[in-house]
């Protein structure tokens, strides 16, 4: 984290950065944080759409309210947030917890499907060679697609042959070590769980469909970043300016650290200089504000929800989540 911090910064003025700072206009700042909002409600309303077929009255609330919890923890201990946003949804909802933990998983690789498309979307309206730009770009692509078809085949695979597959898998790894071979049946129990909870061709189109519709509010956040920041003074700003940068500094976000702390900064501070040719102090301002926006909101959003729901669950005489007990598990609840 700190090698990509002193990447980042070190060649910025901080004195120019915080005179920036100062001049922002908060009235498009306010449009920031309500699309920002927005992305994660639709988030957490695609959530919904996944595990429709294991509960469908779910409350969009405690949705919300675990996606916020998710990115929270995650700002504190990278991946760890997975866990806990579906161990959340499923006390507070008293459903099985390991398999809220599968949708997320699913969530994810649908997540990284759908990253890899707006990658290439980005290749072909980028007015250059995005692949001379940025050298490790097209590698990155062919490895990051190759994972995901991988992905793809192994759940195919393992749902469809659940039985041969599973248990010759299991049984093989078990002749070596049969601790792993538990750590690996609890893991395809998740995944099972997870990929079955998503059920007709039709849903997952329009879970695709709500990918994108995110994707595109996440740009929009970009794009209003630029406004935010008086950036079309310096030179004009357009929405696939914003897509790009949305996409590539993605990596950064990839890249296990808490929040993204660092790695994002250096990826979007690269792209904004390199890519569009601002100065090292506009593009440090952007990804200042930006990571720091919604750093603060997630922590915020996760004590705040988290507070909200549990006096509404104890009012309704129903479970509550909490961080230090959470992965604490009955029987019946699993």
């Amino acid at each position: 984290m700190a090698v990509f911090l002193y990447l980042a910064f070190k060649n910025t003025d901080f004195n120019i950065v915080a005179d920036i700072l100062k001049n922002i206009s908060f009235g498009w700042y306010i449009l920031f944080l309500f699309v920002w909002f927005l992305s994660h409600l639709f988030r957490a309303y695609r959530w919904k759409i996944i595990i429709d077929s294991v509960k469908s009255n779910i409350s969009l609330l405690n949705l919300f309210g675990a996606t916020m919890v998710g990115y929270g923890v995650n700002c504190v201990v990278p991946r760890l947030g997975e866990l806990y946003r579906g161990f959340f949804l499923g006390k507070w909802e008293d459903i099985s917890r390991t398999s809220m933990v599968g949708t997320v998983v699913i969530e994810r690789v649908i997540d990284l499907l759908v990253l890899g498309i707006s990658i290439l979307i980005s290749i072909s309206i980028y007015s250059g060679n995005l692949y001379s730009e940025i050298s490790w770009l097209r590698s990155t692509m062919y490895l990051g697609f190759l994972i995901i078809f991988g992905l793809i085949v192994f759940l195919f695979l393992l749902v469809k042959f659940q039985e041969h597959f599973y248990n010759a898998i299991l049984k093989f790894v078990g002749k070596f070590s049969h601790k792993i071979a538990n750590a690996l049946g609890r893991t395809f129990t998740l995944l099972i769980d997870g990929f079955t909870s998503i059920k007709g061709v039709g849903k997952y189109t329009y879970i695709i469909f709500l990918s994108f519709v995110i994707m595109l509010l996440y740009g929009a956040t970009s794009y209003i970043m630029f406004f935010v920041l008086g950036m079309q003074k310096v030179q004009p700003v357009n929405y696939s300016m914003a897509w790009i940068v949305m996409t590539i500094s993605a990596f950064g976000v990839i890249i296990p650290t808490p929040g993204a702390t660092g790695t994002y900064h250096f990826f979007v501070i690269f792209i904004l200089t390199k890519l569009f040719n601002f100065s090292n102090e506009i593009s440090s301002a952007f990804a200042i504000l930006t990571h720091t926006t919604t750093y603060v909101l997630f922590i915020f959003s996760t004590l705040f929800l988290t507070f909200i729901i549990n006096k509404i669950q104890e009012k309704k005489n129903k479970p509550v989540a909490k961080f230090l007990t959470v992965f604490r598990t009955k029987t019946e609840s699993l």
